[in-house]
């Protein structure tokens, strides 16, 4: 069993005549991933990679069944790219798109909330089942089949953490980006809720960085509700406040959003914090065995 994306998943590619659309399909098609369409208008009746191309997201789930989509468009045609998904039945929307203003998504949220999707991103790296299907733009050769599940807001750290625990002789159930951005579609506490019903899961990695309060929250639905082993690891404890790092949601706010904050809810609600990546391969080693 795995959570978001497995051997049912029919993907469609938007974006896929692009640089990024095209490479990352071929990518994707290699890993396993059942790729069952692209999506780029005007070009449709091409293909990429033998997947046919169609000029609309509706057109290409009435010929191919596809039930996820993967979003590989600039930011300022990608909340359209996400709304069309949505209306067409597509169920699953990952958008790797970075840039989206916030005003934009407040609205393209509440809209795939409306029609009972769900959006994963937008400044995603996308979603790994291993062993199952890769969707996005995680580095497919660094996961091994097993039990870890892994939940990040930063993308490099995330691949960084995954080679450790691979390394570790540990393996990963499903892992993935949730993004930076300050408005994303899924948070921390939704996926540690299917994570918690995933009988292959037998312990989470919570990656996350400085601003907001997703981090906090998290910890405490840990404390409350999850049973299973949570590590934890915060990036950006050198950061100073007022600047951003990185990600549009990376931004520190007066005394709110610090490393520091984090990583002492983490601990005071159960959850151990690796020092490095490295670390929380070690923890984890500890732990499972």
């Amino acid at each position: 069993m795995s959570i978001f994306v497995d051997k049912k998943t029919r993907l469609v590619v938007q974006g896929i005549t692009g640089r990024d659309g095209s490479f990352h399909t071929a990518q994707m098609i290699k890993y396993g991933t059942n790729v069952v369409a692209g999506v780029t208008p005007g070009r449709g009746g091409k293909e990429v990679e033998g997947v046919p191309v169609f000029n609309a997201v509706a057109e290409a789930v009435q010929k191919t069944e596809a039930n996820t989509s993967v979003i590989f468009v600039p930011a300022k045609f990608a909340p359209d790219a996400i709304y069309e998904s949505a209306d067409a039945g597509i169920k699953l929307i990952v958008c790797i798109s970075e840039g989206i203003p916030a005003i934009e998504l407040v609205k393209v949220v509440a809209y795939v909330e409306d029609k009972d999707c769900r959006l994963i991103g937008p400044n995603s790296p996308g979603v790994v089942s291993a062993g199952e299907a890769k969707v996005g733009i995680l580095p497919g050769h660094i996961f091994k089949k097993g039990s870890v599940g892994v939940v990040s807001r930063s993308g490099t750290l995330t691949y960084e953490i995954v080679d450790h625990i691979t390394k570790s002789g540990l393996g990963q159930s499903t892992c993935l980006g949730i993004g930076g951005d300050p408005v994303i579609g899924t948070k921390f506490i939704e996926c540690l809720e299917l994570f918690a019903e995933d009988g292959e899961t037998e312990a989470v990695v919570l990656v996350g960085e400085i601003g907001g309060r997703d981090e906090q929250d998290a910890a405490v639905y840990v404390k409350e509700h999850f049973n299973k082993p949570v590590f934890g690891f915060i990036v950006g404890k050198t950061a100073p406040p007022g600047k951003r790092m990185g990600h549009a949601g990376a931004i520190i706010a007066g005394t709110a959003g610090t490393a520091a904050e984090k990583i002492k809810a983490f601990e005071e609600n159960g959850i151990r914090v690796g020092e490095t990546p490295a670390d929380v391969a070690r923890l984890l080693k500890e732990k499972l065995g």
